[in-house]
């Protein structure tokens, strides 16, 4: 498409004999990319290749729904924390009880 552009610039005569010498084409060749790119078909080769470029707002919600999971297994982990302690809790109560008030409970 360089090449097209570049003969279509030319404005003295001889100019696009000079750049299809300097290329080493056939005006044919230039010709046949002429009508390719009236016809549309050069257009689908100037595209970019690859995937398209993601969105910036699915970027935004990658991360969101990343920190949304690590924060849930946090979550899990605090309420595992909080039930340890207050066995510990409650078992550290038993142990401390005067041995007399645990008598007196089981009465």
């Amino acid at each position: 498409m360089k090449i097209v552009r570049e003969a279509e610039a030319c404005t003295q005569p001889g100019e696009i004999g000079a750049l299809l010498r300097r290329e080493g084409l056939y005006s044919s060749l230039l010709t046949q990319w002429r009508r390719a790119r009236d016809t549309g078909a050069l257009e689908a080769l100037e595209r970019p290749r690859g995937r398209p470029k993601a969105d910036r707002r699915d970027a935004r919600i990658a991360a969101l729904e990343r920190r949304a999971e690590r924060a849930e297994a946090e979550l899990v982990k605090a309420r595992k924390v909080i039930e340890v302690q207050g066995n510990v809790s409650a078992l550290l109560g038993e142990l401390l009880e005067p041995r007399g008030a645990q008598e007196t409970t089981e009465r």
